[in-house]
């Protein structure tokens, strides 16, 4: 009896890469490929990419250049590059990598098995082109037993100076409600108990989806979505990213207080406090426009979690504008912010501008948002202190294998002592003893809902 071929997938990126993982993974599954942790054991190994940032770019690389060597002694070994550098770079990578079996890009991440079989044949193969997304029909394998990504709509059709993603990830295709409902059904039915709606900009969300109505909006929304998918039996939290300033509405923000599964935790990049930096990002909003955003969350959802992401140093930044992120920063007080030095990204025009901001001063800035960015959180996980919070268990701690962890509907990490063969995709009150800038500890109150896995 032969041994099953194994594989290996490293993920980079953002939650659609992971998503599309997962999908990857099922598909490799059902092809009869068992999971390894260690790529050196696998007999194919896929890097599912992201070019979002050029030290993402430059680990790929790393990686893919062991792998190559590796192939050099094992000629059987699959070689696959998937994901948005894969787009980016298509045909070049077999000049720079020529080991490389499989060059694909995002839009293509259903077709991995049909991919694979042309290179099994003796092929080596590109796809790159702009294709309709497939629906996605196949058995993702998901990381998580407890909480799982839908995606409903890929691509993007904004123009952000800076991103790389509209060129990599396509225009924007938006999965039928019908669609989406019956995968969070069978999540559902295999026990999860969260769902998380991802897009690229997910409010863009039904703009090519057939139909208007009566008011002249169109005739699906997120808003829309949100309703319909609310009532899936057995999902007790639904949650959704990535949300652009531009099309954020208040009656998304009303449906989310309305519906009692959708979690107060707003996840919306406003990249800079500046107006003349927006501008120059083709943003499409005002820092004045996005404090009115959080305006209105805080008045409608007094205790929703904000987060957001942020870029120094893009080009023509000057100190003062600079500060001006600082103070929406302070001004605010974000629960969590993702922040970034600004890479220049091949193929979009801020990368050719020459008014480049050096990176020594990159990285001082990058230091200071951080430290801002570290000593707010802190301050909003204050409120926590002494309160009972509603956690999701999802695993146990890895440090310390007495406690399990999970994430409060506002998305705090949260430890508590437990048994996770019981606790495993149970919702459980916690009373919170500790608090940090980016996570909680405290000790469990008692069973609320949710059945043991």
């Amino acid at each position: 009896m032969t041994s099953p071929r194994r594989y290996h997938i490293t993920t980079f990126g953002c939650q659609m890469n992971k998503a599309d993982s997962e999908r990857m993974a099922g598909i490799l599954e059902t092809m009869g490929f068992e999971s390894v942790a260690e790529p050196d054991a696998a007999d194919l190994i896929l890097y599912n990419t992201c070019t979002i940032r050029d030290n993402a770019e430059q680990k790929v690389y790393s990686y893919l250049g062991r792998q190559a060597a590796r192939k050099r002694e094992q000629p059987n070994l699959t070689l696959v590059i998937a994901g948005c550098v894969a787009q980016q770079e298509g045909e070049q990578l077999l000049q720079r990598v020529p080991e490389l079996d499989l060059v694909m890009g995002p839009q293509h991440a259903n077709r991995l098995q049909d991919l694979l079989e042309q290179v099994f044949n003796g092929n080596q193969v590109v796809a790159t082109e702009a294709i309709q997304v497939m629906e996605d029909i196949t058995q993702p394998r998901r990381d998580s037993q407890v909480t799982a990504w839908v995606n409903v709509i890929y691509g993007c059709n904004e123009r952000c100076t800076y991103c790389v993603v509209p060129n990599v990830r396509g225009i924007e295709q938006s999965r039928t409600p019908a669609a989406i409902r019956t995968e969070i059904v069978a999540l559902s039915q295999q026990g999860y108990k969260e769902v998380t709606l991802l897009g690229q900009n997910i409010d863009a969300y039904g703009r090519d989806l057939p139909g208007v109505t009566p008011e002249g909006r169109y005739q699906q929304t997120l808003t829309d979505l949100l309703y319909y998918i609310h009532d899936v039996p057995g999902i007790e939290r639904i949650r959704f990213a990535t949300s652009h300033p531009r099309y954020f509405t208040e009656r998304l923000i009303r449906a989310c207080a309305e519906l009692p599964k959708v979690c107060e935790h707003f996840h919306i990049p406003f990249q800079s406090g500046d107006n003349a930096i927006l501008k120059a990002m083709g943003r499409g909003y005002t820092q004045e426009k996005y404090r009115r955003i959080i305006d209105t969350i805080r008045q409608v959802m007094p205790e929703a979690a904000i987060s957001a992401d942020a870029i120094v140093g893009f080009p023509g930044e000057t100190e003062e504008q600079f500060e001006n992120t600082l103070k929406l920063t302070e001004t605010i007080g974000f629960d969590l912010l993702n922040t970034a030095a600004y890479s220049p990204r091949p193929g979009t025009p801020a990368a050719l501008w020459s008014d480049q901001v050096s990176e020594v001063v990159k990285r001082d800035r990058l230091q200071r948002l951080n430290h801002l960015v570290s000593v707010k959180a802190a301050e909003r996980s204050q409120r926590y202190q002494g309160q009972v919070a509603e956690v999701l268990v999802e695993d146990q701690n890895p440090k310390n294998p007495t406690q399990v962890m999970g994430r409060t509907r506002g998305n705090r990490l949260t430890f508590f002592p437990g048994d996770i063969t019981q606790l495993r995709g149970c919702l459980v009150p916690v009373q919170i003893t500790e608090v940090r800038a980016f996570s909680l500890t405290g000790e469990p109150v008692l069973m609320l809902s949710g059945a043991p896995r």
